[in-house]
């Protein structure tokens, strides 16, 4: 897709990897829509870029909405939607269920509502592209984040249903799935026992994301690798599926004895 001159609509885009996907977006001519719950955070951004902010919890399916639509009126009809909003929660099963349900709704079912209320109008218009943030966690797992990791594999399940399913209708969807970026989610991963061995140097910048992203867009590329070695990680997991669990459990005692 060609960027130029497009509406991009951005969520959790008033820090990290969104303000980078949306200063990445609006530096190819892009018309971006900068959505975030910190609305000094979105005014920050919209006023660098010459975008338009919009204070929005992702949670709340009715403002959600309505921020849809205050972007179609101020900028005109949405042709690229960046779902970003995420949320990391860390434990496993004995999580309780409203951390559990917070993970969902605003890792997932924000994704879901947005999408559902552009993509007709997309398809109306006869094409349109969406944007669906996981992780590389979506795509392998997350140690000791069971909710994060569950709500990022949905959203890659998402993201690839929407592309089998509306391709032929102009829709070209990506799905990012970054691994560890120097955000304030990372900063709060390396906390955890044994997470700053297990990051080592490996954190790239929210602005390599943002442009991996726009690379991505214009090469509709369904997987967007700004970690290229998450393909291999990946391809080792559908190669021999016992032998990837048997190394991930490796890790997971790596993990446990820093903790000790």
């Amino acid at each position: 897709m060609e960027i130029s001159g497009k509406v991009a609509f951005v969520t959790a885009a008033g820090s990290g990897i969104g303000e980078a996907i949306s200063r990445s977006l609006a530096g190819e001519g892009a018309r971006v829509a900068v959505a975030d719950l910190d609305s000094d955070a979105a005014h920050r951004v919209a006023h660098e870029i010459e975008g338009k902010a919009l204070t929005v919890d992702v949670a709340d399916q009715a403002a959600l909405i309505a921020a849809l639509d205050a972007t179609s009126e101020l900028l005109g009809p949405i042709d690229i939607l960046v779902n970003n909003a995420g949320v990391a929660i860390g434990g496993g099963v004995e999580v309780p269920d409203s951390d559990w349900d917070r993970a969902w709704q605003i890792n997932f079912m924000s994704q879901v509502t947005a999408t559902r209320h552009i993509l007709p109008t997309m398809i109306a218009r006869g094409g349109g592209y969406l944007v669906h943030t996981a992780s590389a966690a979506g795509l392998l797992t997350n140690l000791g984040a069971a909710p994060y990791a569950v709500t990022k594999h949905a959203v890659v399940a998402l993201a690839e249903w929407l592309s089998i399913t509306h391709a032929h209708q102009g829709i070209r969807v990506s799905c990012l799935c970054p691994q560890f970026v120097s955000t304030n989610m990372l900063t709060e991963f390396l906390d955890f026992p044994g997470g700053r061995q297990l990051v080592g140097d490996s954190a790239i910048t929210p602005a390599e994301v943002g442009r991996a992203v726009v690379e991505g867009i214009e090469e509709e590329s369904f997987l967007i690798l700004p970690h290229p070695e998450v393909a291999e990680y990946f391809r080792r997991k559908g190669d021999d599926y016992e032998r990837w669990l048997g190394g991930m459990r490796k890790l997971q005692a790596f993990m446990d004895s820093a903790a000790d």
